[in-house]
């Protein structure tokens, strides 16, 4: 598999791309070399960017690819703020399999007594790469009921994770060879790219973080997520209610149905802020195909597979950073940065204030709607490196659909001020987990947690050691899932090299043995 995704890497164009941004070392190009990328060049057209390229040729290369590449599109960090523009035009659709595929599909899910329940089945009227969506009618409670049928493509989840495992062992190589690149965690880019897709291909996870958010939401006036119907819910379908409504991308028609634009543009970016500031779980994917608009100017959102989560540690400090931007106030942005662990401590706070005053005041000399707080962000990450600063990813998720956001709020309303719809958001929610009764209760559900764990004292001592080594290396959070699953494959990528290397060593020994 890895040399099929080299050969596809070289035929496609992807390679020459690659080296017009980058000048890699001579052990990465011998290895590609040697694994086939250098099979069968693609001659590329001249006139068009390396982004433009590197687009190009992931769009020919396939699911996998085209969702590497919308996710590169998040880390800046690592492939450039030009490439990463380029990046986000990747399409993710592809032609649609036949109706009579998709209805047996829904046969075997369902059984055929269940499937009859399922009247006027549409052909598709959306296909991307990892799914396609019907319209169709069920019967509930004697209520017919008219829904939207999401129903992934055959097979795309065997493809989709072998060809994971290949691209896995490539960043686990390069991450060996070059240390410079331990900085950028590929190996963990990867696992979260897996993790993001692998739940987006298990559409009952999808029905169930739509259920959440709903929960979360169901107060929020002008915010309505459709009813999940999880007996048509399964791994492979999901069904939930088709969304009356108009695009969120027809101005022209939201105005004419005299829904103010202006309302709306500011409301998506509070709805969104409020999502990821006060629940910590926020819609990801909130681009302009993935939002409707009803007759009351209410939002509906619907694709609900890429979802983003936050802490409360990282809620309180995008809300401080955030907020001391919008007040200008570096000392106590950078304050939190040392505070949270973020920044190495040989620098000093006022060093890091200084850098940030270097990012915030060109912005406050523009106009309004050259604000953006989403590329604001970006411009903080990108000083990870001079300040030796870990890479947050569960950050990055919230960043690039904050950039997003603000592009769909400009599109209804020009003059959109960022800051200033921002800022009730962020003042409320900090007032709030600054309120006595809420800082009551927080340390009491602390020290009750510490009193259910004092039996394990001795066993959480003898692995401390171990675990602040591997946070000090920037791992995950070694009480989440994320991180345990990140180290099962390290593991399984460590054996993969050592049975290389192993091989490699015999057949040395071999060539010595009958060449001597």
């Amino acid at each position: 598999m890895l040399f099929k995704i080299g050969r596809k890497l070289a035929t496609s164009g992807a390679l020459s791309s690659v080296y017009e941004i980058y000048n890699p070392p001579i052990t990465i190009k011998i290895l590609f070399f040697v694994i086939g990328f250098n099979f069968e060049n693609k001659k590329n057209d001249n006139n068009l960017s390396p982004g433009k390229k590197l687009c190009n040729a992931l769009q020919e290369m396939g699911t996998t690819f085209i969702k590497l590449g919308q996710f590169l599109s998040t880390r800046p960090d690592i492939i450039g703020e030009n490439i990463s523009k380029e990046l986000e035009k990747l399409q993710d659709k592809l032609p649609p399999f036949d109706l009579t595929i998709a209805k047996n599909i829904l046969r075997k899910e369902f059984g055929n007594e269940n499937f009859k329940q399922i009247e006027n089945i549409s052909d598709s009227v959306a296909a991307a790469s990892i799914a396609q969506v019907h319209f169709a009618n069920i019967n509930v409670s004697g209520q017919k009921k008219n829904v939207a049928i999401k129903i992934l493509r055959p097979n795309i989840e065997k493809v989709f994770n072998e060809e994971l495992d290949a691209l896995m062992f490539l960043a686990y190589i390069v991450e060996s060879l070059i240390k410079k690149t331990k900085r950028l965690k590929l190996v963990e880019v990867v696992q979260l790219l897996r993790e993001i897709t692998n739940v987006e291909m298990d559409f009952r996870f999808e029905a169930a973080a739509a259920s959440e958010l709903y929960e979360n939401t169901k107060n929020d006036f002008g915010f309505n997520v459709p009813k999940i119907y999880w007996n048509q819910t399964s791994k492979n379908v999901l069904c939930l209610d088709q969304v009356d409504g108009i695009s969120i991308r027809e101005v022209e028609n939201l105005k004419l149905q005299n829904i103010d634009t202006k309302k709306l543009a500011q409301n998506i970016i509070q709805h969104f802020l409020r999502h990821a500031i006060r629940d910590g779980f926020f819609h990801a994917d909130m681009h302009q195909g993935n939002l409707f608009v009803k007759k009351d100017g209410s939002i509906v959102p619907v694709d609900f597979g890429i979802m983003g989560r936050l802490d409360k540690k990282n809620r309180k400090y995008l809300a401080e950073i955030l907020y001391g931007f919008i007040k200008r106030d570096y000392q106590k942005v950078s304050e939190v940065h040392f505070i949270a662990g973020l920044v190495s401590k040989e620098f000093s706070k006022e060093e890091f204030a200084q850098s940030l005053r270097s990012i915030g005041e060109p912005i406050f000399g523009q106009s309004s709607k050259n604000i953006s707080g989403g590329k604001l962000l970006a411009q903080l990450f990108e000083n990870t490196e001079k300040f030796k600063m870990q890479t947050q990813i569960q950050l990055l998720l919230l960043q690039k659909t904050m950039v997003v956001v603000e592009g769909v709020a400009r599109k209804l309303d020009p003059d959109t001020n960022i800051w200033n719809i921002s800022r009730p958001i962020l003042e409320n929610w900090l007032k709030e987990i600054k309120d006595p009764i809420n800082k009551a209760s927080d340390a009491v559900s602390e020290a009750s947690e510490v009193l259910k764990r004092l039996p394990d004292l001795p066993i959480i001592m003898d692995r401390a050691n171990e675990v602040m080594t591997l946070m000090a290396k920037g791992k995950f959070n070694p009480n989440t899932l994320a991180y345990r699953s990140l180290r099962e494959e390290e593991l399984k990528l460590e054996l993969m090299r050592n049975k290389i290397l192993g091989g490699v060593l015999v057949l040395v020994i071999f060539v010595l043995i009958v060449f001597k």
